[in-house]
């Protein structure tokens, strides 16, 4: 169905909304580019999958002890009834830093020499090898200069015993036996074979020695080292490492382990040690200190003649009441003593003396007995005789004998009393001081007591705390309890060829979509229909997709799609000019902004389309200063210039039939004047168009670029139409506004838009193919030339 007139007259509606089928279809035209981007970034892509080096990652796990979940106790536990390294706790997140720290990988890099590596020539690239050397390299002797200096050097076979070592810049520093010791600078090596290898072939080698930096070996092992724990509520920890050979990133991580573990023994013997010297410097030092108190001790009980304060305050108790009951019964017998030496004072002579106030022990109460027996009998004497018998003048000369002896002996008991009195006093006296002095020593005693019982028992305890730090240092257990070994993957976690191939794959697909996206942001050429529209809204006629061959001029038996293109756009026009009376030729001005449009293509193929439908048509060339028609078609010297230049002339002198045609005549330009504005301005090109509107249908004029010169607005008054050409690929977006003013204003009558030279693959093949690509391909494309794939792929679609 053909446009009708409304929407040749009318600014179409604006469509902002985003149509991502019209936006593929700008990338999809160019298919062939992304399929030939695409081919060339896998094979890039397999290539460097062929020559990069594949990356291994080993994985461990560990137990740490986690003292939040029951885990290790400190090594001042031996002390923790003090109150001491309370605050000493081993925390899975502080064990994960120590573990990945730069001093343990340090340690671990050092026990590997991780920083040595060894590098054979392969055919296409060079090999790292590990164990699988020709020979094993023992490092030993190494200085601080060893880990300072990036250094090389080459192992050379030169016979089955013997290898030569060159430095980097190919110097030999001889010839060497396998076993022997080799002395450098920094280190000392020694070489032997590889036991594990049999091939005889494999022992003519050649490799590198490469010993980097200890400060980059161990930047890129600790950046390899990944550690993150199993769970929230597990101190299980799993490690893994990265590296390009699969059974070093294996050692390296299970040294890194054992470095660990090793550094956290050391920590847990370097405090115990130090606990250990602490105890003993404080067994020392409190051993003199118990000493001194026990000396002090024995000199205040030797000092104060003690033995046992407590015994000691008993017995002097006991004494005390002994020594007093003594004193007063010997008070009591002195004063007895004393009554009786009175009684034998006083007492008649010859009366019995009271016997059992003397104790019986004493010489006075023997001698008191013995008088008093005798004092009996003289009383039996006397009763048989008188005083002046002899015997009883015998008797009484022995009881005055012994009264005098029982008196001496009762003087010497009173004195022998008398001095037992003192002494009891002065025993009781004794006792009593020693007793009010019990207070005091008990004091004092006590206080030295109580220090020679802290001493001992500090000193027991230290005793037994000694043992058991001895025992811990004995079995100091490991922090971290492996629980898998390192075991690394047996295929290569990077490079990943799946990804590397789907990159590849993307990349293939985004390089020509950005060079494309690029190149139409910064390309300022309008391209389809869609970006005039967008722009100005004076009526479209269509667009005319690239002509197959130039200077064509459509006959009747053309059938291109740029003919059939020009046949759907004048049919258009007629609903452009549907205003002209009838019988009055319909003439229509073909212009453009710029040259090189292809208006007078455009023009002429118009005038033979509709010259081909049976309608008289004229072709005038208005072009009068760069005329361009005579390129299509072979024309004569004079024309329309040289008619208005001249008086009298008949204008049908000037007309050429074309060729071909029933119909079609042509009016040239004629010679380029040295006036052109004045001659256009002369009232006899209106009296000419008013003469040719009479004998011809239609007038299809081709006039002069709008935006250079004034030829066309001169002539827009004889005009019914304007078909404004626009070059698509050529005509700049920025000169539209050119364009959209010449439209506002009224100035080209009947003003409709055509685009010219468009790619059909591009406007027509997907978002307006319907239409116009139904009409130009069907019927008509099994004539075109098949061309062979290598050129239908470098053509520019």
């Amino acid at each position: 169905m053909l446009p009708e007139h409304s929407s040749l007259s009318s600014k179409p509606a604006q469509d902002d909304s985003l149509n991502i089928r019209e936006e593929l279809e700008k990338y999809l035209v160019y298919w062939k580019w992304f399929l030939l981007s695409v081919i060339v970034c896998v094979v890039l892509a397999m290539l460097f999958l062929r020559y990069s080096v594949p990356m291994y990652k080993s994985s461990a796990s560990i137990l740490v002890k986690d003292d939040r979940k029951g885990g290790l106790a400190s090594e001042l536990t031996a002390l923790s009834d003090l109150g001491l390294a309370t605050g000493v706790k081993s925390v899975l997140d502080n064990e994960i830093e120590v573990i990945q720290s730069r001093s343990i990988v340090e340690k671990a890099v050092k026990e590997q020499f991780g920083n040595v590596e060894y590098y054979t020539q392969g055919r296409v690239k060079t090999i790292e090898m590990y164990k699988d050397k020709p020979v094993d390299i023992y490092f030993f002797g190494v200085s601080e200069k060893f880990y300072q200096k990036e250094r090389s050097f080459t192992v050379k076979s030169v016979s089955d015993s013997q290898f030569e070592l060159l430095s980097a810049g190919g110097t030999s520093y001889g010839k060497f036996r396998y076993g022997h010791t080799i002395a450098f600078d920094a280190f000392k090596i020694i070489v032997t074979k590889n036991p594990t290898i049999k091939d005889k072939s494999d022992l003519e080698f050649e490799f590198t020695v490469k010993i980097k930096k200890l400060a980059s070996a161990v930047l890129r092992y600790k950046n390899s080292l990944e550690l993150a724990p199993k769970g929230k509520n597990s101190s299980v920890v799993e490690l893994t490492l990265t590296d390009r050979i699969k059974t070093r990133s294996e050692d390296m991580l299970n040294a890194i382990i054992d470095m660990y573990n090793k550094d956290a023994i050391a920590d847990k013997k370097y405090i115990s040690e130090n606990t250990e010297k602490f105890i003993a410097d404080r067994l020392d030092s409190i051993s003199v200190q118990l000493g001194d108190v026990e000396k002090d001790a024995a000199r205040f009980k030797q000092s104060n003649r003690l033995t046992d304060i407590a015994s000691d305050a008993g017995i002097y108790l006991q004494n005390s009441v002994i020594f007093e009951k003594e004193l007063i019964e010997t008070e009591t017998q002195l004063r007895i003593v004393q009554s009786m030496i009175d009684y034998l004072e006083t007492a008649p002579k010859y009366d019995p003396i009271p016997i059992n106030l003397i104790p019986n022990d004493a010489p006075a109460a023997a001698s008191i007995t013995t008088y008093n027996e005798q004092v009996i009998q003289l009383a039996r004497y006397r009763k048989g005789g008188t005083e002046k018998n002899s015997v009883v003048q015998v008797a009484m000369r022995s009881l005055d004998d012994q009264r005098t002896t029982i008196a001496q002996n009762l003087q010497r008991l009173l004195a022998s009393l008398r001095i037992r009195k003192s002494d009891l006093e002065k025993q009781v006296n004794m006792v009593s001081g020693k007793i009010s002095q019990i207070p005091s020593q008990e004091r004092e005693f006590r206080v030295i007591d109580r220090q020679q019982k802290i001493k001992e028992a500090l000193y027991i305890y230290l005793l037994q705390k000694r043992e058991e730090i001895a025992i811990s240092l004995a079995v100091t257990a490991p922090n971290a309890k492996v629980i898998d070994a390192a075991m690394a993957t047996d295929s290569p976690v990077a490079p990943k060829r799946n990804v590397i191939y789907l990159a590849g794959f993307a990349l293939g697909l985004i390089i020509p979509f950005v060079l494309i996206y690029l190149r139409n942001l910064l390309d300022t050429k309008i391209k389809t229909r869609s970006d005039v529209e967008s722009k100005i809204g004076a009526p479209f006629l269509g667009d005319i997709p690239k002509s197959e061959t130039e200077n064509e001029i459509i006959n009747a038996s053309s059938r291109s799609s740029s003919a059939e293109a020009i046949r759907i756009v004048r049919t258009n026009l007629e609903f452009l000019l549907a205003h002209v009376p009838e019988g009055k030729a319909k003439t229509v001005a073909v212009t453009s902004t710029v040259p090189k449009e292809g208006k007078t293509f455009i023009a002429i193929n118009m005038a033979s389309t509709i010259a081909l439908s049976g309608k008289k048509v004229l072709l005038v060339g208005l072009d009068i200063r760069n005329p361009k028609i005579d390129k299509y078609v072979k024309l004569p010297s004079k024309g329309l210039t040289n008619y208005l230049a001249k008086n009298n002339e008949d204008i049908s002198n000037y007309l050429v039939k074309l060729e071909g045609y029933d119909h079609f005549d042509v009016l040239p330009s004629g010679v380029v004047p040295p006036n052109p504005v004045d001659l256009l301005m002369n009232s006899k090109l209106s009296n000419l168009f008013d003469e040719l509107k009479t004998k011809y249908d239609y007038i299809i004029v081709d006039t002069a670029p709008v935006s250079l010169v004034t030829d066309t607005l001169l002539i827009a008054k004889h005009m019914d139409a304007f078909i404004y050409v626009m070059r698509a690929n050529y005509f700049d977006k920025r000169l539209l506004r050119i364009v959209q003013s010449f439209y506002n204003e009224g100035k080209l009558p009947n003003m409709a838009l055509l685009l010219n030279d468009t790619i059909w693959a591009k406007s027509y093949g997907y978002g307006y193919g319907y239409g116009y690509g139904y009409g130009y391909g069907y019927g008509y494309g099994q004539e075109e030339e098949k061309k062979p794939w290598w050129k239908r792929f470098t053509e520019k679609p």
